[in-house]
């Protein structure tokens, strides 16, 4: 790391890129075009939620009243700080990597190798459960796919065509989401239109029959509401990121909320209670009841658009991800290496896209178990960041501050925190083994990685050395 003062900004290993670029023919150079504010809206929004799909366990868990309840103030206490955080940071550190950056600034090297380890590990699993929650609704209208050698080969050439996809460019990813967005949410339009004149308010109130069973509602909360960070790992690809990013965020905060809200209301407004009922897909079998099969085929394909944006917003954070760790020289410079036609990082698309293909294959709680521990070891390491560099760098230009003095930002950043370590504390022991021996791996990554850059082995980028790595 640098000196405590130093205002050296991460991107200059992009600037001596581009100085390079501006000796070469113009023809030869890729043409890149920079996200602007609506696409970068819905790409937060698919990062975060993409709509009401997979909320339904929280019913089940916890009954209608903490559903609601747990959607209206659980975005106060964990999804604003969150964003808050991400973007102040993202505005004073804008470049590709995002919170792997923010560690790295704040306690050097090997911090942020660890929670670049636990992120993208983190990204990777949630990115293995969205063919599989797709795969769960295709069943309910298609039995075909509920089990064996028909439900793997949809988890396999839908995993492919997605990645393929965020291949042929940012650009084309961002607006396809503002699509995507917009049409996977106009089947609970109509949901919400047609229930309204069978809602009982009285369901509202209920607290289901059925013990709680917190660690799902709470899980199912944390799933559906967090990673407002990982859109930070696309900085340098957004366009006039200092002013676009505060933007962004509060538009998709807002957007997502009434997302999961309006639907959750109408739904368990209009119907009769049974608990045992709502599971991933459930949704689908309200629209029918409310308004027939029609609306029930609708919202199975509106959970399939939801998916493919899902998907295409996580596979772009978590390859510019690793196209920031490569710049910072955490992982060698092939990691980074871009694609001639579409200036893609192809390697940091393809590595994210084979290993969750290998996770696809558990099942969709296991999966978000092991999301929700791994993200919650990420958060508390980026939560400390964050109170560092306010510390350790106040006179870094921030264009986003977050209006609180350092005191209220250790509260702030203390209450979601707590909230951190009961997700851990409640997880099975099968999922705190799998989380431990996963970051073993990591650290051991580092060392070995530490190793091969002083034997000269691999080729690294030099951007780690040029920001004064300490060991």
């Amino acid at each position: 790391m640098g000196a405590a003062g130093s205002t050296h900004q991460p991107q200059s290993l992009l600037n001596e890129q581009e100085e390079e670029e501006e000796q070469q023919p113009q023809h030869l150079l890729p043409t890149t075009t920079k996200l602007s504010l609506l696409p970068l809206i819905f790409l937060i929004y698919f990062e975060v939620a993409g709509g009401p799909y997979g909320e339904e366990p929280a019913v089940a868990a916890a009954g209608p009243l903490l559903s609601l309840l747990g959607f209206l103030i659980f975005p106060f206490i964990w999804s604003i700080p969150e964003a808050l955080i991400t973007a102040e940071l993202s505005t004073a550190f804008p470049g590709n990597g995002g919170f792997v950056i923010w560690a790295h600034k704040a306690f050097g090297p090997f911090c942020g190798s660890l929670l670049a380890t636990w992120k993208l590990l983190t990204g990777i699993f949630n990115l293995a459960s969205y063919p599989v929650l797709c795969v769960d609704y295709l069943q309910l209208v298609f039995p075909f796919f509920s089990s064996g050698v028909p439900r793997y080969l949809a988890i396999l050439f839908s995993t492919l065509f997605l990645s393929f996809l965020n291949y042929t460019g940012l650009t084309i990813v961002g607006y396809t989401a503002v699509f995507l967005g917009l049409v996977s949410l106009s089947p609970f339009v109509a949901l919400t239109l047609f229930s309204i004149p069978k809602i009982d308010p009285i369901r509202w109130v209920s607290l289901g029959e059925k013990e709680k069973d917190w660690a799902l509602f709470f899980n199912t909360l944390f799933w559906n509401l967090n990673f407002w960070d990982s859109a930070s790992t696309l900085a340098g690809e957004v366009e006039n990121p200092q002013k676009t990013y505060p933007k962004a965020l509060f538009s998709a905060g807002i957007f997502t909320c009434l997302a999961y809200l309006i639907p959750l209301m109408a739904a368990t407004g209009a119907i009769p209670l049974d608990q045992e009922d709502w599971v991933n897909g459930y949704f689908a079998d309200v629209g029918e009841m409310v308004a027939g099969k029609w609306l029930k085929y609708w919202i199975e394909i509106g959970a399939v658009l939801s998916v493919i944006g899902l998907f295409e917003a996580q596979l772009s954070s978590c390859a510019y991800q690793i196209l920031g760790m490569a710049d910072l020289a955490v992982l060698p410079r092939c990691f980074g290496v871009r694609s001639k036609w579409f200036n893609t990082p192809w390697v940091g698309i393809l590595v994210p896209t084979l290993v969750a293909l290998a996770v696809s294959y558990l099942g969709f709680e296991d999966i978000i178990s092991s999301v929700n521990f791994l993200y919650s070891l990420g958060m508390l390491l980026e939560f400390a960041s964050f109170l560092w560099l306010r510390k350790k760098m106040p006179e870094v230009k921030r264009p986003y501050k977050v209006p609180l003095p350092f005191f209220g930002l250790v509260i702030m950043c203390l209450v979601p925190s707590g909230f951190l370590v009961y997700i851990m504390a409640v997880a099975s022991k099968a999922v705190c083994l799998v989380s431990a021996l996963l970051t073993l791996v990591g650290i051991a990554w580092y060392f070995v990685m530490k190793f091969c850059k002083s034997k000269a082995w691999v080729e690294f980028s030099s951007g780690g050395e040029k920001d004064g790595d300490e060991d």
